[in-house]
């Protein structure tokens, strides 16, 4: 049996890595409004559970004919936090993904590892980097490492204040470094979305979306076809972020996996970051299949 686990808290967990992590009440309370979500993806007769609940869900399986030794776990986004959780709750060891397997998909997840993919962003570990990348570009992008929810970005034009030299180095410190971009004129956003089973990589579809600030707002329920004829996707571009990911992803991560991707003012793409997790581009690619196949029948 498989049951669905809707964490949207995730990236906030990935973020700060200690298992007794506790996120926001908001960010807990929307797992239990949004397990809608996650029967989008997979069908409405989906197990789907917040996972806080995993406990009497368990009770409640085991005394059914529920075969819960074969049950597999999937949820939004595994981490450390999650793993602890579900472990208290009395979940089986051998449903749970190992801490050195969580250890490689948070690395995995640190924002450095995508910048071979993106030559308008350099991994700054001082200051006086940050300064100079400043003095050229003019105007940058700040982002930590490990963020979520829009949180650990941060704009700057002509100068860093006090407060964002204070952040930097903070960042420095505690994550290794900081990803500084040269901030560009947005057009449109939009994902590649992805699986990984084994050694395959499988291309899922594309996503079109809207951010305000570096904070997701809502997806654009369009067409792979019609996505491509407006961001005009350079074929060259997404053949070189798959093959990236089959040699630097695969064979160290399973499931599922976003790469967004900007068009700005000038019509050049470039890649924004990458997401080992489910994605509400996602959602939106099975919202448009789901109504595509009510129209055919």
């Amino acid at each position: 049996m498989t049951l669905y686990i809707f964490n949207p808290e995730h990236d906030l967990c990935l973020a700060n890595g200690d298992p007794n992590y506790m996120p926001p009440a908001s960010a807990l309370s929307y797992a239990h409004k949004g397990l809608s979500v996650m029967k989008i993806l997979y069908g409405d007769d989906a197990e789907v559970i917040a996972a806080d609940d995993f406990a009497q869900w368990y009770r409640n399986s085991t005394q059914s004919s529920i075969p819960t030794p074969d049950l597999k776990i999937i949820p939004w986004g595994w981490d450390l936090r999650l793993k602890r959780l579900l472990q208290k709750q009395g979940c089986p060891e051998g449903c749970l993904p190992s801490d050195e397997w969580l250890a490689t998909l948070r690395q995995l997840q640190h924002r450095s590892t995508i910048v071979p993919l993106q030559p308008h962003a350099t991994c700054a570990s001082n200051i006086e980097e940050i300064e100079r990348l400043l003095t050229e570009k003019h105007r940058i992008v700040m982002k930590a490492p490990w963020s979520g929810a829009g949180r650990g970005v941060r704009f700057v034009d002509g100068a860093l204040s006090n407060h964002d030299q204070h952040w930097a180095e903070k960042v420095i410190v505690e994550q290794g470094c900081v990803i500084v971009e040269r901030r560009l004129n947005v057009k449109e956003e939009y994902a590649l979305e992805y699986s990984i089973a084994g050694s395959e990589l499988t291309f899922t579809g594309l996503s079109l979306f809207v951010t305000q600030s570096g904070v997701y707002r809502h997806n654009i329920l369009l067409s792979d076809d019609e996505i491509r004829k407006r961001v005009k996707l350079p074929i060259q571009l997404e053949h070189e972020v798959s093959q990236w990911i089959n040699n630097t992803i695969v064979g160290r991560y399973e499931g599922p996996l976003g790469v967004d991707m900007i068009l700005d003012t000038d019509d050049k793409t470039y890649v924004s970051e990458m997401n080992l997790r489910h994605t509400m581009g996602m959602v939106a690619h099975a919202t448009i299949n789901c109504n595509e196949q009510l129209l055919q029948q």
